[in-house]
């Protein structure tokens, strides 16, 4: 009798330890991969998954795993034992890769009507938008007075060792870049980075090391995006950082996420999907992530006042960037080390 007892203790045990405190198994828990600002202190996702969690009950584990390229790259090496159900911070730049790679499996959200047209850059529906925004330099006003206002004037003798850049290998900001150069260059742009080495103090691996950089003083230029600048209005109370806009143009960024093909908890990732379009996850994005919401119906902060308008949308096509990505990246590599 005693072992019975003994066994069905420990057998209750067992169950009681697969439940989390909202009452929910782990079958029906949820695992998101995503790049490390999102899970930051100052990032989306302690206003989100709270927010989720309460409004489903499904209990959600976020891992902020480097850069948007090595979350990807993460969820390829577990590609035949899948432990994340959902990748964080797949743009339009990193889209091919994605598809090619097959790791992602199609999910048309609900709500999906919410989205402006021209924000879903992946008619399958393996990657659904979440925010966007337009990279830019941005620039120290305390140490420069005259910005640049092109890529060529970035070459100039007098931003010597004056820019911090991102690797386009492990960074989507740092992708995001070259591409622009391509777009800018066409087959010249190997000779625009040569030009480009003498202004470049360093590559960082991700955006976060870069940025902290640049806010620690190390550089007065970096690559970040045109929003930049109403982080340090909203927090700091300074407009002393600021984004330089292009005469020819921004590039443009659309970040997305997508479902892991044979997610361990597809449905709880689904019921995720579904909310990524909401208000409730739309309004934390611009005064977290710092980009804009993709649900129009979402009303910016003042401090957005501070984030200048791109006087024009650049983008590449997405079918050039699948056909030419790896090639651009080894001659990339290659210019940098002429």
């Amino acid at each position: 009798m005693k072992k019975l007892l003994h066994f069905i203790v420990l057998f209750m045990l067992i169950i009681s330890s697969s439940v989390s405190s909202s009452g929910k198994t782990e079958e029906e828990s949820l695992v998101i991969y995503a790049y490390d600002s999102f899970v930051a202190d100052w990032g989306p996702a302690g206003i989100i998954i709270p927010a989720f969690e309460e409004e489903t009950g499904i209990p959600v584990k976020i891992l902020g795993v480097g850069d948007a390229g090595q979350v990807l790259s993460r969820a390829l090496l577990e590609a035949e034992n899948p432990k994340a159900d959902i990748i964080l911070g797949i743009d339009n730049n990193m889209l091919s890769k994605a598809l090619e790679s097959e790791i992602l499996s199609p999910y048309k959200p609900r709500n999906i009507d919410l989205l402006p047209e021209d924000l879903l850059f992946d008619p399958s529906y393996h990657v659904i938008p979440f925010d966007y925004g337009f990279f830019s330099i941005i620039y120290d006003s305390e140490k420069i007075a005259d910005p640049p206002r092109s890529l060529e004037d970035l070459t100039e003798e007098r931003f010597r060792d004056d820019l911090i850049l991102m690797d386009p290998r492990t960074s989507s900001p740092g992708l995001g870049f070259l591409l622009w150069t391509i777009y800018a260059y066409g087959d010249n742009y190997p000779e625009y980075w040569e030009r480009l080495q003498p202004s470049i103090l360093t590559i960082t691996e991700g955006w976060d090391s870069g940025y902290g950089l640049f806010t620690a003083g190390e550089a007065p230029l970096v690559l970040s995006y045109t929003t930049s600048p109403a982080y340090h209005v909203e927090y700091e109370e300074t407009d002393r950082y600021q984004a330089a806009v292009f005469d020819k143009g921004n590039y443009m960024q659309i970040e997305g996420m997508g479902i892991v093909k044979n997610a361990p908890h597809r449905k709880s990732a689904e019921a995720f999907m579904d909310f990524i379009l909401t208000e409730k996850f739309q309004k934390a994005i611009p005064l977290t992530n710092f980009m804009y919401p993709v649900n129009p119906q979402v009303k910016l902060p003042s401090s957005f006042d501070y984030a200048p308008k791109a006087l024009k949308s650049i983008l590449l096509d997405p079918g050039d960037i699948a056909g030419n990505r790896e090639k651009w990246l080894s001659e990339w590599t290659e210019a940098l080390t002429r």
